[in-house]
């Protein structure tokens, strides 16, 4: 790819600046209940996958108070950490705590698996991806709206760089894969960069001058350094991007 490539805007980027976090999480999650609404009087349903962590909390909550069908909506994680669903570290625990409370309860969540394996070879790995990709083709495909954040590091959902199973995360061919990323405790599965480009729109979320900062950086052209930056140069998916 050339550098006029590379310097390519994405098929539809649009970019919301915020004052602060809470204004950014109000904004996005009446952007997220927005797409929803239209996806469901158009189709009857809507899917919506979400990231964990921290940063998606107060929009979590924000989202509790729009007014949707939820009975209509279906919720997949992003990413998850290969944990227990009760470890603190887990996705699919703190969606459940923050996100399907209230109205919001009665919406499908389809979590990448409820058990896990007693040990985590490579193979097991493969096993529970396999699993997982089974269990998500029971989902209308593709999805409406995927919400991603974005680490210091420039990975988006669980796709770190220099990860021995990047490749895998770039290319594979099933909607999830794993990554044992090397500064973190524990292995992951996650939605592949294909998966996340089949998405009608994706969403990315964006809060503190440090992140801002890498996506500055990652807004300058492709790097497999910085993941978000495949995400951010690419002609398939209309992006916004929510900064505060």
């Amino acid at each position: 790819m050339d550098k006029q490539d590379d310097l390519t805007p994405t098929l539809s980027l649009q970019v919301h600046p915020a004052g602060n976090a809470h204004e950014l999480a109000q904004q996005l999650a009446r952007h997220v209940a927005r797409r929803l609404r239209e996806a469901i009087t158009v189709r009857g349903h809507g899917v919506l996958a979400v990231s964990g962590g921290k940063s998606p909390v107060a929009m979590f909550e924000q989202l509790q108070r729009q007014p949707v069908e939820w009975a209509r909506v279906s919720v997949l994680l992003v990413d998850e950490r290969c944990v227990p669903h009760d470890h603190p570290d887990s996705n699919t625990a703190l969606v459940r705590k923050h996100l399907l409370q209230g109205p919001v309860a009665s919406a499908r969540f389809v979590p990448f698996f409820d058990h896990l394996p007693p040990t985590l070879s490579d193979s097991a790995l493969d096993a529970l991806a396999e699993s997982a990709n089974h269990r998500l083709a029971a989902l209308p495909w593709p999805m409406d709206l995927a919400v991603l954040g974005m680490g210091e590091d420039g990975h988006t959902a669980s796709i770190f760089p220099r990860t021995p199973g990047l490749a895998r995360a770039l290319h594979g061919s099933g909607p999830v894969t794993w990554q044992r990323p090397p500064a973190t405790a524990h292995a992951r599965l996650t939605l592949t960069l294909p998966a996340l480009l089949a998405t009608r729109e994706l969403a990315l979320s964006i809060t503190g001058a440090n992140k801002l900062a890498v996506y500055q950086q990652a807004r300058l052209g492709v790097d497999e350094s910085l993941p978000v930056s495949l995400v951010l140069h690419q002609h398939l998916t209309p992006l916004s991007v929510w900064l505060a």
